[in-house]
């Protein structure tokens, strides 16, 4: 095993070596070249050509390796805030035969990671820090955390893989983060390629067998039945928490708003949905990446399951826990582990969720302004397609009910949806009119959504009784029966003129679905995000400033943008309808009041107008027609209903945010199959 290490080794610094040979090589060609010129050419040529040639690739491999990695918003918890889980952590890092983390930090992901500062590309160390998830904290019991911690703190134990261990653990992370990352275009990328992929092939083996040693410590300390059961609850907890953040947090984060106990309500979703829980548990997860050492889950459910591994979990005497938990008792919870978990909940949220210009209120009114604005944002791409077609604005349900009344409005559809069966431009007809009767009753407070955790939200009248929208949307849609309609709605109270309250969701946002920094726009750099309305434009940062604009559209993105197209970092704080907790008031209770839990994140200075100086948004709306092509760069070629034209073009150092190229190629193709 530590001949393997020592190969890994090896290889981590042949790749360092090979990254600063090719400038050294390409330093002395240009050298001897100039010693051939004439000594006044070579003189005027020499300063140029180092700085063109050798400059360029010593600079491409200076940010080739640098191995760039974000610190995530947690709460640290010391020794003093939380004793059992520190002693808890003591004990893990003596199994696994190494000193225990310099720090804890919970976090928001479902997830246990060990960081560790590195330095010379992996080959010296630095603090290690142990991430653990504020969702596992809540949902699992201990003897499932006790495996996670031990298995992460064993990697690069010298007691598993020797004394080269540790360093050949760190060159893995350190690679796995700078390889992905050289720019395709990169001058120093062909070479540095070429190697990763060698060392991959050299490495692979010995990762792999410590990371079923790792497996083995983890069963040995905390017993092979919470080692089997992370391997399935850890991808299914973490596939729980992205159907939380999509189905139940992101809509009404759009619309400005926060609930106010945000794991309060991921731990409500786990318990209302056991059944999506077991199908995410029985699932086979996504194969390791690239760059991810860890065998399949099947490989590791055999290797525990052999009989050496289970051997060793029965001889060990770890912890009584650890006896527990193959023994069929009942582990403790691992909140248990943690004073006040509730609190350290509101103290995480504040950092990992900070409320910027967002009002704090309950799941209740989050989960129906969340609703209402989708709904007006569905409405009011109909209603602009209608007003085309028309030819006169068509503003509302009144407006729609007077074209059902003169029969124009069944023509209109016909018109806009010429490619469908008469059934279905009926059915279009009125899923519209539907919609826009339900929103009428919403403004007139006739309405209220109803939500359920375990099902889909259902529209109900004030007092909760059932209330049927369909059929009276089908009348609707009947110049002889239109009347009928207007006078029941008109009974049970309903506004067709109803405005929307602004004081619910004053600062909703549109959805943003990418962002792309450092592209051409008509020839000026740009920085670009896609909404899922249009796009919003912000002139870009000079080159030497990439990463400050990089940071800048991330924090746009954040905040997010108002539906006139201005940036929401525009808009004041709004007052909380509902009293949320304090940056330093959840410090102080996840500390059980006696001492404050200081949060990792600095508490962000509020952007001003000057970040989005300069910007346009660019309602799709607004688009008569849109191409994409490849010359070399991608390019994108979108004609304006007023007769202008976008040409957006990479660069060199064009750098999307996650999602930003597939996000701007679906909007693309989307709007050349709709223009």
């Amino acid at each position: 095993m530590t001949g393997s290490a020592g190969r890994s080794v090896a290889m981590l610094a042949g790749f360092l070596a090979v990254a600063w040979l090719q400038v050294a090589v390409v330093l002395l060609v240009v050298l001897l070249v100039l010693e051939s010129v004439p000594g006044t050419v070579a003189l005027q040529a020499a300063v140029p050509l180092v700085i063109a040639v050798a400059g360029l690739l010593w600079w491409s491999t200076v940010r080739a390796l640098r191995p760039r990695r974000t610190t995530p918003a947690g709460v640290p918890v010391t020794r003093q805030h939380a004793p059992a889980l520190w002693t808890m952590l003591d004990e893990a890092a003596a199994a696994a035969g190494v000193k225990p983390p310099d720090g804890v930090t919970v976090v928001a992901g479902a997830t246990v990671t060990l960081a560790e500062r590195l330095r010379l590309g992996g080959l010296l160390g630095g603090p290690r820090q142990l991430y653990l998830g504020l969702p596992l904290l809540q949902a699992w019991d201990e003897s499932r955390l006790r495996a996670a911690v031990a298995h992460e703190l064993a990697h690069g134990s010298p007691a598993l893989g020797g004394r080269f261990a540790p360093m050949a653990w760190r060159g893995r992370v350190a690679l796995g983060r700078i390889v992905p990352r050289i720019p395709r275009r990169s001058p120093a990328g062909p070479a540095l390629r070429a190697w990763a992929r060698w060392y991959l092939k050299v490495d692979a083996p010995y990762s792999r067998a410590q990371e079923l040693a790792a497996d083995r410590v983890a069963a040995s300390f905390a017993g092979a039945g919470a080692a089997a059961a992370i391997l399935r609850d850890g991808p299914a907890l973490e596939g729980m928490q992205q159907l939380f953040h999509a189905e139940y947090l992101s809509p009404g984060w759009q619309t400005g708003l926060v609930p106010d106990d945000i794991f309060g309500g991921l731990l409500r979703v786990l318990a209302a949905r056991p059944d999506d829980l077991a199908a995410l548990r029985a699932g086979t997860p996504e194969p390791p990446g690239k760059w991810d050492p860890h065998p399949t889950q099947a490989e590791r459910l055999a290797a525990l399951a052999a009989p050496e591994s289970s051997a060793a979990s029965d001889s060990s005497a770890a912890s009584d826990s650890s006896a527990a938990s193959d023994s069929g008792v009942a582990s403790p919870p691992g909140g248990e582990l943690v004073p006040d978990l509730p609190g350290m909940g509101r103290a995480l949220q504040a950092v990992a969720f900070p409320v910027g210009g967002r009002a704090v209120v309950s799941w209740d009114e989050f989960f129906g302004v969340a609703r209402l604005a989708e709904m007006e944002r569905e409405a009011d791409a109909s209603l602009r397609a209608l007003s085309r077609a028309a030819g006169e604005p068509v503003t509302g349900a009144a407006a729609v009910l007077d074209l059902a009344a003169d029969g124009r409005l069944r023509k209109i559809a016909e018109t806009l949806f010429d490619d469908l069966p008469p059934e279905q431009v009926s059915a279009r007809v009125t899923d519209l009119i539907a919609l826009l009767l339900a929103l009428a009753a919403l403004h007139s407070d006739v309405a209220r959504w109803r939500h359920s955790w375990t099902g889909t939200a259902e529209l109900v009248a004030i007092d909760g009784s059932y209330l049927e929208l369909q059929a009276p949307a089908e009348m609707a849609g009947d110049p002889e029966t239109v009347g009928q309609v207007r006078e029941w709605l008109t009974a049970i109270g309903v506004d067709l003129t109803a405005a929307a309250s602004t004081a619910r969701h004053h600062s909703a946002r549109v959805p943003v679905l990418g962002g792309v920094v450092g592209v051409q726009v008509d020839g000026a750099r740009t920085d670009l995000l896609v909404l899922e309305t249009g796009l919003f434009l912000v002139p870009g940062l000079p080159r030497s400033r990439h990463h400050e604009a990089k940071r800048r559209l991330t924090r746009l993105a954040t905040d997010g943008v108002l539906p006139d197209g201005r940036p929401a970092t525009a808009m004041p704080a709004p007052a909380a309808s509902v009293p949320g907790p304090s940056a330093a008031e959840p410090a102080q209770a996840a500390s059980g009041g006696a001492a404050t839990a200081t949060a990792t994140r600095p508490e962000p200075t509020p952007p001003t107008d000057a970040d989005a100086t300069g910007s346009r948004f660019v309602p799709f709306a607004d688009i008569a027609t849109a191409s994409a092509a490849r010359n070399g760069r991608r390019s994108w070629e979108i004609n304006l209903r007023d007769g202008a034209t976008l040409t957006v073009r990479t660069t060199l150092d064009s750098e999307e945010l996650p999602g930003g190229w597939a996000a701007l190629d679906d909007a693309v193709a989307f709007l050349t199959r709709t223009r």
